[in-house]
């Protein structure tokens, strides 16, 4: 339970490489996660070349843990591969559809955690980029994925340059968890230890928000924001053959 206790994020890298053999071996690994239906609608591109990396590198808003990294991991859901099964064996495949995406997703969202947790139980560092979904379109392109692929969630992976001495705060169980039926959080509860930290103040005076839920709503993630990139995985979603 240590492990999970204080694992944090990790965006500096030394220059050690992490060998393809071992990264092969930990997507092996961790390709025993629950998958549905068993079909692992997932398509994992390791990118290790300077030149493909920095062909991601815009999409991922030039993350400086993106050119670090040993290898960068794209996470696709990919129900491409299946499709192409079931024609080529003489069956009629109905994957063309949001439930599809959305099982494929999961898929490829629980094989990345997976992974993650193989890497980082060996001593290696992680990054999730929340960005893929943002920048897609790019993301697809710099990777040539074909119909019925889409790009959802992106890791980079490293040897540690160095470990922070804190992990990151997190909420209270009593925010996260009911109990048979939905129960809502006592805000004050959930979030005046989050509000108190000195990090957070920090956020607020720089941003000049009278607090930090603001800093969220109007600088980190406004509506405007959110409905453009929600536009942007629409228009990606019909492009790639998941949406009619």
């Amino acid at each position: 339970m240590e492990y999970f206790k204080t694992r944090t994020t990790i965006r500096n890298y030394s220059p050690e490489q992490i060998s393809d053999r071992e990264i092969d071996e930990m997507l092996s690994a961790a390709a025993q996660a629950p998958t549905c239906g068993g079909m692992q609608l997932y398509n994992v591109i390791v990118t290790r070349t300077e030149e493909g990396k920095a062909a991601l590198a815009p999409a991922h808003f030039n993350q400086p843990c993106l050119m670090g990294a040993s290898a960068v991991l794209t996470f696709c859901a990919d129900f491409n591969r299946v499709s192409r099964w079931a024609e080529e064996r003489g069956a009629d495949p109905g994957f063309d559809n949001l439930q599809s995406f959305i099982s494929a997703m999961l898929d490829a969202t629980i094989l990345a955690q997976q992974f993650v947790t193989i890497a980082e139980m060996r001593g290696y560092g992680t990054c999730y980029l929340g960005t893929t979904t943002w920048n897609a379109p790019q993301i697809i392109e710099a990777l040539g994925l074909p119909e019925l692929v889409v790009p959802v969630i992106t890791v980079t992976l490293g040897v540690p340059a160095a470990r922070p001495s804190e992990t990151q705060p997190r909420l209270p169980l009593d925010a996260i968890r009911s109990h048979e039926k939905y129960q809502p959080a006592d805000i004050d509860d959930a979030y005046s230890a989050l509000e108190a930290r000195e990090e957070s103040h920090k956020f607020m005076a720089e941003n000049n928000k009278s607090s930090l839920a603001a800093v969220f709503t109007d600088v980190r993630y406004p509506r405007e924001g959110n409905e453009h990139f929600s536009a942007v995985l629409l228009s990606v979603l019909k492009q790639q053959g998941f949406l009619k």
